[in-house]
This record gives structure tokens, C-alpha cells and sequence, in this order.
């Protein structure tokens, strides 16, 4: 088997392709690892306690995830608003559009829909928009904001990133996180962009500030809950079909995971949406599902933790009243009719003391209008998620004067290297033309279950650790002329690779891990310097590492960099000349998630790496 005469490759390649692992075995050890690490809410004993706490989460949030690195010069940007044409809406009511800077730079276009006829100062209400590819021209939207016009509301509603006319490549959401690999939160982008819609009604001279509202769907949900939780300025907020729990989300993968937005670096290692939800306590809040969605948040599995958690919040504050649920039955997805007159019953009772506002919509006056018709010019050269992240990029890595030592210890701090331990058990062997072939299940953490095959030619002289991107059997052509060296060889699938990968909506588990405080590329990187050991206290010797493939060369890379010692020899092929490369070649999180490691290119690029893992990596 040693030499390719006495054993093809394709007879290699069949032994390497063997199953170690149950075929839902990597789903389910991602499930019970995510839901099992995200913290659980205590509610304090008093409505004072549970303000203090509740500040202090809300600090946290913005600090430690939303505004970080570059971002913190962003949140502090003066607003920038560009009024452009008014359109006569019908009677009572026109649209004015508008084009505002979420950040230096970067703008969103967006409409105001005004009443013709204001008295005094009005509610104002913030309408997000989610997944619809039509944007703010899809008509419910333009009926829900028409409604809220001819009603005597403020209505602005935004574009959003990736929908709509800002569908370009750029916008989609799968980009944010070469913003984070830059040091800079992305996530930061698509906050900024909601606030600066209240930022634009606070400015209006009609608003009444002390009744500003959102409410979306979907993805318009998602921004519900995540800017109305974070900014007091929202007196009331109403998500449809956006959002549940971190472990709701874990249990329902086919339908609940999100976007990269929806779970960005460290969030859920601070709060769950359950805490976002009781950040709402005692303003006015309504969330509403559908109970035969087709697409996520169903109402069965997704209301539960989330109203038990908000009863008890409104309850402690003595507030109960001021909180809400409703459950839409109508067909699949949506923000029909009846959970339209939901909202605006909650408007009435809110914003009008339970009177003189209409729950039932009028028959427009004329069609919705087009795409056309609702088009805001952008400035040309706009910023997008891809061209800030190159930009970003530009004189990074700032690499610090320190010691190697140090080094390492801040390249472990980046990457969330865990030390873990191994418990090796046999999973079969065989044998193969003077080659032992012995199938290895690695219990590493007490959680992950890393398969393993051990190629042992007679009188093996050193041992290496084989990587690929594709999966330890794509390695075969590489492992053969190692075996025939006299090289023993432990071909390896970590996290996210060959047999280890996730059988539903993989990426999504990844960025959950990286929302939990760790990072896949740290997961990796610990699961084979555990092996390394593992491989050196079995068989006493040379250890090196061969990674095929730029996503496990770089895990190999932090493997050799982070860990003195760990290896004799490091090789890479097909790996990254830099980090940048991930954003010159535009590569996105569902693609590669292990390479968005939050600010590993701001101290660290692929010459650091080498050369804190010595002269022998290459």
C-alpha cells in the first residue's frame, strides 16, 4: 500500500473515505455544543436591580460587539440626510425620498411617507424592511406605510442591505464578516443603518419623540428587536416572524439560523434574544409569528421562550400590560392583513390611548407604485460591505513590537485557542499490503468527536498529521509517497472539514460558535495541536503537519504559531500568500467560515504566522 505499484491511489483513497462517525453525528455535537453555552437570563429580585443590569447589558453590547475597532469612530459621525424628490401620494398623504449616511461614506436610500394634513407633533414610525428582493417598493410595505401616512404617522422606511436597489453583490449579507476580520464589528453597519432612520425621524420638527416605533419582518424583525432593545429612544417595537432564542435556534437549523448579522462575533456569549427581549421592559412590545410560516420563527417552537422571558421582565416592572403576543394563521411568511391590524391595534393602544386611530386599512386611492417610481439615487462610488472591508484592510496588520511570547499569547487570544484533551477510541482496523490501518474516534473537549484514520507502514520512522480542505480522502496522492517514506500518517478531519462537516445549514452553526465567543479557526487549530499530543505520547518521535488547501493551511499556520514546540515540521500547500487575498478574491462566510476570525488580520498576517512557527514552516 506504501509504494503506488503495490496499492493504487483509489484503493487509498477508499480506505481514507471510510466513515468514522454516526452520518448525524457532527450535526448533533454542534447542536448540544452552541445551545448548551448560551447564557441563560436571571432576572434580578428588583425593578432597580433589573435597570442597573439591564444598562449594563445594554453597554456591553454596544461596546464589546457592536462597536468595535473602527466602528466607534462610526457610531459618533454626525447625521448626514439628503432630501431629494417629493411624490404626491394620493389625498392625505405624500413620499418624500431621502438618502441617508449610516457611516462615513456609506449611504442607505430611503422614503418618508407624510401626512398632508399634521397637527402638532405625531407619532413616528420606523418600518424595516427584511428579505423581500424587492425592497421598499414590495407592496405590503408600501400598503403598511401608506396606512400608518394616511393615519396621521410619520412612516419612514429604509432600504435594506442587499434588497431592493441596494441588491449588488457588495450588499449581501455573507460579506459582513470580511469586516471582521479586519479588526472593525460589520455588524456595526447594519445597526448604524437602522439608527440613523431614528436618528432622521428624531430630527423631523413633528416628531413626537416620546412616540417613536418600529416594526418589520423577518430580517425587518431581526432589526426590530436588535435596535429597539439597544436604543431607549424606541417606545415601541413590534418584530414579525425575526427572531428567537440561541438554543431555539440550534434545535430548529433548517429554519432559524440567520444571517452573519444575526449572530455576529460575541453576542450570544453576553446576551441571547431572550435578554434582548426583556431589554424592551416596560416600553410597548408586541411579537408576532406565523403559525404556518414556510420559512422560520414559527410561531410553535419560537413564541415560547421568548414570552415566558418578557411576561416575567413587564411583570417585575410592573408593566405586563405593555407586553404582547400575537400568532398570525394565515399562509406561510408574511405581514399580511391581520398581522398588519395587530400592529396598528398596538399603535392605537400605545400612541393613542386606545382610540381615534384606524385598525382597518382604507382601499387605496391608487396602485402601489414601482421599483421605478420609488428609486433613490446613491452617490456614486458608494461604500458597500465588500469595498469597506478592502478598504479597512489597506496598512494592516498593525503588528505590534513584542515578543514572540507575547505574540502567541495574543494570537491565541485572537483565534480562542482551547486546550483540549483527547480520549482516543478505536473505531476499526484493517490492514493493506504491509500498511496497519487502524479508524479512530478523538473525543476532544468533552464535546467535539474528531474522525481520524492512522496509516502505519512497517517501521515507521517519524509521524505526520494530514489536512485537506476537501477531506482526508482527497489527500490520498499525498499520503501515499509519506507512507512509502516510511511515515506514519493520521489523516485528519477537524471541525468543519470532510466527515466533520455539518450535514444542515453548516455555516450557520459556525458563526453561532463565533457569536458564543469562540472562533471556528480556534476549534480547528485546538482539535490538531490536541492530536499532535495525542499522536506524539502514542508514538514517540518527529511529529509534522501537511495542510492541503488554503482554509486548513491556515488552521495549520495558528497550529505551528500559536503552540512552541507542538510541531517538528509545517507544510502548506495552496495556501493564502495573506490574509487579504480572502478580500481581494471577494471569499464569503458561507464558503469558509474559520477564515473571518474577528481582528486576525488587524495584528496578524500570513508572514507573522511563519515566522512564529519557525524556519521549518513553509
Amino acid at each position: 500500500m506504501a509504494a503506488s505499484a503495490a496499492q493504487p491511489q483509489d484503493s487509498l483513497r477508499e480506505v481514507l473515505a471510510k466513515s468514522v462517525l454516526d452520518s448525524k453525528q457532527p450535526l448533533v455535537e454542534v447542536q448540544v455544543y452552541t445551545a448548551s453555552r448560551v447564557p441563560a437570563l436571571q432576572l434580578p429580585r428588583t425593578a432597580a436591580e433589573w435597570r442597573t443590569y439591564a444598562s449594563e447589558l445594554r453597554r456591553r453590547v454596544l461596546d464589546e460587539v457592536v462597536f468595535r475597532g473602527e466602528a466607534r469612530q462610526w457610531r459618533d459621525a454626525p447625521l448626514r440626510v439628503e432630501w431629494l424628490e417629493t411624490i404626491r401620494g394620493g389625498s392625505d398623504y405624500e413620499i418624500r425620498k431621502l438618502r441617508v449616511e449610516a457611516l462615513p461614506g456609506f449611504w442607505v436610500a430611503g422614503l418618508l411617507y407624510r401626512p398632508l394634513a399634521l397637527r402638532g407633533k405625531v407619532p413616528a414610525i420606523l418600518n424595516v424592511n427584511g428579505h423581500e428582493k424587492d425592497g421598499k417598493s414590495t407592496p405590503y410595505i408600501q400598503e403598511r406605510c401608506i396606512h400608518l401616512a394616511r393615519s396621521g404617522v410619520l412612516a419612514l422606511n429604509l432600504e435594506w442591505l442587499g434588497k431592493g436597489q441596494m441588491s449588488a453583490p457588495g450588499y449581501e449579507h455573507t460579506r459582513m464578516p470580511q469586516i471582521d476580520l479586519t479588526g472593525a464589528s460589520g455588524v456595526a453597519v447594519f445597526y448604524l443603518a437602522m439608527r440613523r432612520g431614528l436618528d432622521v425621524l428624531e430630527s423631523l420638527p413633528e416628531t413626537d419623540r416620546t412616540r417613536i416605533g418600529v416594526t418589520g419582518l423577518s430580517g425587518g424583525g431581526w432589526q426590530t428587536i436588535f435596535l429597539s432593545s439597544l436604543d431607549e429612544r424606541v417606545a415601541l417595537a413590534n418584530p414579525v416572524a425575526g427572531y428567537s432564542s440561541f438554543v431555539t435556534r440550534a434545535q430548529w437549523p433548517d429554519l432559524d439560523l440567520g444571517d452573519a448579522e444575526q449572530a455576529p462575533s460575541d453576542l450570544a456569549a453576553i446576551a441571547d434574544y431572550t435578554h434582548l427581549t426583556a431589554l424592551l421592559a416596560p416600553r410597548w412590545f408586541q411579537i408576532a409569528n406565523n403559525a404556518k410560516d414556510s420559512c422560520c420563527f414559527r410561531a410553535d417552537y419560537a413564541l415560547g421562550p421568548l414570552v415566558a422571558t418578557g411576561e416575567a421582565a413587564y411583570r417585575l416592572l410592573g408593566a405586563p400590560s405593555h407586553f404582547r403576543y400575537h400568532v398570525n394563521y394565515g399562509n406561510g411568511h408574511n405581514y399580511d392583513a391581520d398581522n398588519r391590524e395587530a400592529f396598528y391595534l398596538l399603535v392605537r393602544d400605545a400612541f393613542y390611548g386606545g382610540k381615534d386611530f384606524p385598525v382597518k386599512e382604507k382601499p387605496l386611492e391608487s396602485p402601489v407604485r414601482s421599483a421605478e417610481e420609488l428609486s433613490v439615487e446613491l452617490p456614486a462610488g458608494n461604500l458597500d460591505l465588500h469595498s469597506l472591508a478592502l478598504r479597512l484592510a489597506e496598512g494592516l496588520p498593525r503588528v505590534p513590537k513584542l515578543a514572540p511570547g507575547e505574540m502567541r499569547k495574543r494570537l491565541r487570544a485572537l483565534a480562542r485557542v482551547p486546550d483540549y484533551s483527547v480520549d482516543a477510541r478505536p473505531a476499526g482496523d484493517t490492514s493493506a499490503a504491509g500498511v496497519a490501518v487502524r479508524y479512530w474516534q478523538l473525543k476532544m473537549g468533552g464535546a467535539w468527536t474528531v474522525p481520524a484514520v492512522e496509516l502505519a507502514p512497517a517501521n515507521a520512522r517519524a509521524s505526520a498529521i494530514v489536512l485537506a480542505d476537501e477531506g482526508r480522502a482527497a489527500a490520498a496522492a499525498r499520503i501515499a509517497p509519506l507512507l512509502q517514506a516510511g511515515t506514519r500518517v493520521l489523516a485528519l478531519d477537524p471541525f468543519y472539514v470532510g466527515e466533520s462537516k455539518i450535514a444542515a445549514r453548516d455555516w450557520l452553526f459556525a458563526i453561532q460558535i463565533a457569536s458564543l465567543g469562540e472562533r471556528p479557526l480556534g476549534v480547528q487549530t485546538a482539535q490538531v495541536l490536541a492530536a499532535a499530543r495525542w499522536l506524539r505520547r502514542e508514538h514517540p518521535g518527529r511529529v509534522s503537519l501537511l495542510a492541503l488547501g488554503p482554509r486548513t493551511s491556515l488552521a495549520a499556520l495558528v497550529a505551528g504559531a500559536v503552540e512552541e514546540g507542538a510541531l517538528d515540521g509545517l507544510e502548506t500547500e495552496g495556501a493564502f500568500a495573506s490574509l487579504k487575498d480572502v478580500l481581494a478574491r471577494d471569499l464569503t462566510v458561507d464558503r469558509a467560515p474559520e477564515l473571518f476570525c474577528f481582528g486576525l488580520l488587524e495584528s496578524f498576517d500570513v508572514p507573522q504566522l511563519k515566522a512564529l512557527a519557525g524556519a521549518g514552516a513553509r
